[in-house]
């Protein structure tokens, strides 16, 4: 029996955590750094491809070496929709939150190979390429005013030109948060903010109604992940956006926010729906229906930086800035750089997901264990409770 030349024989794996040049604090915890899952398989012609995927809970690398790198061994590079309804069918419907962030890095290796195996870059398997760079919003992560400040006049200085800023921390800083990044990118510029869950639908009601005046591009989940009912509520009382992400995990969470009419935005991330494919799959859900799409930021490495630039490539309705926080990385894993021009990266042209990983930062970098992002270390007993005030 001939073996097929793509079929995958060899999967490695890596638990890394790479520094931020300085502490991130959102409305859930406070961050130090990102701890993120590489993998790398090779196909039976010898074509390696690379992946990548969040990690921040203890379930995600227990599914990835138990679950979904078994079964990506009887699979071949380019069966992406076979593996993750597999890992699905394999008793992981009733956890997919736990099975999509183990999923994608497979999953995004499998595209790399794929696309090497082919010659051609990640984008022209996917409908060719819409645009040829990708608008990235600067990521405010300051709890205080006047830092939050600072670090827009710095992102200013290198050429953004959409910004985010992180509230939901508390009542007291929440306005003064964003009139403090209004007032240094002046009022053309796109400005949004992330709560991140933390408000109740009262609070919604009041903290919208005070920021009018800033003209947001949109607010970020502000109420609990759930409540798809209080999102459609906020939309229909009153006019600033509502954009969803945590609500938008996987496929049938992005399909229960349309029939409920809950977001006029939605924020993507393969690491949260398992994969490159479903995301593509996502987003054309959303054209169907006039939704403009975007990419959530959870600190990625090179690697998914580099897979969030052909989706962005190639989807027509991801119109809206991506999110990144790649500014904030002490270090990366490939040897490509992102360089911002006129606010954008440009999209790779080489094949697959068109970086060239350094093994020698992947050692480098690697741990045993992860380092937790939803607790505070500087607030002992503190931990986040959804919704806050």
């Amino acid at each position: 029996m001939t073996t097929d030349p793509l079929r995958i024989v060899a999967a490695k794996h890596w638990m890394l955590r790479m520094p931020f040049h300085s502490d991130m604090e959102w409305a859930s915890g406070r961050r130090s750094g990102a701890t993120r899952l590489v993998v790398r398989i090779e196909t039976a012609n010898g074509t390696v491809g690379w992946g990548e995927t969040i990690c921040l809970l203890d379930a995600i690398p227990a599914v990835l070496e138990r679950i979904v790198l078994p079964i990506a061994l009887t699979k071949t590079v380019d069966q992406a929709e076979s593996l993750h309804r597999h890992v699905l069918g394999a008793g992981y419907y009733h956890h997919k939150r736990a099975a999509v962030m183990a999923i994608c890095a497979v999953e995004m290796a499998m595209w790399d190979a794929f696309g090497r195996a082919c010659g051609q870059p990640l984008h022209r398997l996917w409908g060719g390429l819409w645009r040829d760079r990708a608008e990235m919003a600067a990521y405010i992560l300051e709890s205080e005013p006047q830092a939050a400040a600072e670090a827009a006049r710095t992102y200013l200085a290198r050429g953004h030109r959409s910004f985010k800023v992180k509230v939901g921390m508390s009542e007291a800083t929440d306005i003064a948060l964003v009139r403090a990044v209004r007032a240094v990118i002046g009022p053309d510029l796109m400005l949004r903010a992330d709560v991140n869950g933390a408000w109740t639908p009262g609070t919604a009601k009041r903290m919208l109604e005070k920021l009018r005046p800033f003209d947001l591009q949109y607010i970020e989940q502000p109420l609990e992940l759930d409540d798809l009912a209080g999102h459609a509520l906020l939309r229909q009382s009153q006019p600033v956006p509502i954009a969803l992400d945590e609500s938008a995990y996987t496929l049938s969470d992005v399909a229960n926010i349309v029939r409920a009419e809950a977001a006029d935005v939605i924020l993507l991330d393969p690491h949260e729906a398992g994969g490159l494919w479903p995301v593509i799959k996502q987003a054309a859900i959303c054209e169907g229906v006039g939704i403009p799409v975007t990419l959530h930021s959870g600190a990625e490495l090179g690697l998914s930086q580099a897979a969030y630039l052909h989706l962005a490539a190639a989807i027509p309705n991801m119109t809206i800035a991506l999110d990144t926080e790649h500014a904030h990385l002490a270090g990366d894993i490939v040897r490509e750089t992102f360089d911002l021009n006129d606010g954008c990266f440009a999209v790779p042209t080489a094949p697959g997901l068109g970086v060239t990983v350094d093994e020698a930062q992947v050692e480098r970098h690697a741990v045993s264990r992860i380092e937790g992002a939803y607790l505070d270390d500087r607030r002992p007993g503190w931990f986040p409770v959804k919704p806050a005030y």
